[in-house]
């Protein structure tokens, strides 16, 4: 420790942060192995479930969102990372809303008058 009482972290890759997949142990991984280990919640997907999966690596922007409470609550309650989860849900929903009809630009940017 340092005079102020800190630590300076350790660079060493044995494990990997918080949200940082371990690709080599991945890769050795087999597809009977991934089944095993993998959540609940995955192990009904129909086959091809991912076939049409789209990456995507948008860049994130910090905003300040009123959401109902009861909403929030649910998330939250969902674990970690519970704001990841409502992008995915926003993104779905505009992914099918663009699919149905397109967003003119008048009503996407319009105001309320004061």
């Amino acid at each position: 420790m340092n005079e102020n009482g800190t630590r300076k972290r350790s660079r060493s890759p044995k494990r990997p942060t918080r949200g940082r997949a371990d690709l080599s142990r991945l890769r050795r991984m087999t597809e009977a192995d991934i089944r095993r280990t993998a959540p609940a919640e995955l192990a009904d997907l129909p086959e091809g479930f991912w076939d049409d999966g789209e990456v995507v690596t948008p860049v994130k922007q910090a905003i300040s969102l009123r959401v109902d409470e009861d909403v929030l609550d649910w998330f939250r309650k969902t674990g970690p990372r519970y704001q990841t989860r409502m992008n995915a849900v926003l993104r779905s929903y505009m992914a099918r809303t663009k699919k149905s009809a397109p967003v003119s630009p008048q009503k996407r940017h319009r105001r309320r008058s004061a």
